[in-house]
């Protein structure tokens, strides 16, 4: 049985226990919502694109896509960097680089360019931008089908690459690769004919690839000879 004092010690002190409980509550619910309403870090979301704008030759290839990127938290997020990559192709498959930003998707005379810099998306916000990227040298010169690209990003609260996106590039759709043109990148069938002139027109690039080294060989190895025969008469000289 509880002493009569214990009892009163006991009942004196359940009001204040439960104050604390609700104060200690309150305070916790305060710092929480402080903590996702102004200091949590989000993440960078983004979508397919539904259109791109592409130009290749047999020396280059170059896409230009409209990018959405959104901002889910309510800090800041620093770009800092955007690379494609071909994450279900061989390793002769170069990324493509960031090497512009414009200022529309449809390629033209006064599309204003801009060197690749960071930039940032501000907490709970979405920014749109037309990001162009090119494969260095000969790295990527598609067939007419569809590919799987990865979006990746450095972003400055992280180290390394993340990855922002993967989907569809339906290069199938390249029906004229040496016109700097807006192409469909939605899963639609082609006609006949279109498909026709996008595997002749891809085709001969290839083959103007194919031209162009097989000249180089050729060039290199008269350069050896030549050299090898200027090597050969100094020699009868002496």
């Amino acid at each position: 049985m509880v002493p009569l004092t214990a009892a009163t010690d006991l009942a004196a002190s359940s009001p204040l226990t439960g104050a604390g409980v609700v104060s200690t509550c309150a305070l916790v619910f305060t710092v929480a919502s402080f903590w996702w309403l102004n200091a949590r870090q989000g993440r960078l979301k983004t979508w397919e694109p539904h259109a791109f704008a592409a130009i290749i030759h047999s020396s280059t290839a170059r896409l230009r896509l409209p990018i959405v990127l959104h901002n889910t938290g309510p800090k800041p997020i620093v770009v800092q960097d955007l690379v494609l990559t071909f994450p279900e192709e061989p390793a002769s498959y170069l990324p493509l680089l960031w090497v512009s930003t414009r200022s529309r998707l449809q390629p033209g005379p006064d599309d204003d360019a801009r060197l690749p810099a960071g930039f940032v998306i501000p907490g709970r916000q979405a920014q749109q931008i037309f990001v162009e990227f090119e494969a260095p040298f000969s790295g990527f010169l598609p067939e007419a089908r569809d590919y799987t690209v990865q979006l990746q990003a450095r972003v400055g609260h992280r180290k390394g690459w993340r990855r922002l996106l993967t989907f569809t590039l339906r290069a199938a759709n390249i029906v004229d690769p040496d016109r700097y043109t807006v192409y469909n990148n939605a899963p639609v069938e082609l006609t006949k004919e279109d498909q026709k002139r996008a595997d002749a027109a891809l085709i001969e690039l290839l083959q103007e690839q194919a031209d162009g080294s097989a000249a180089g060989g050729a060039r290199q190895r008269n350069s050896s000879d030549d050299d090898g025969d200027a090597a050969d008469d100094s020699g009868t000289n002496r």
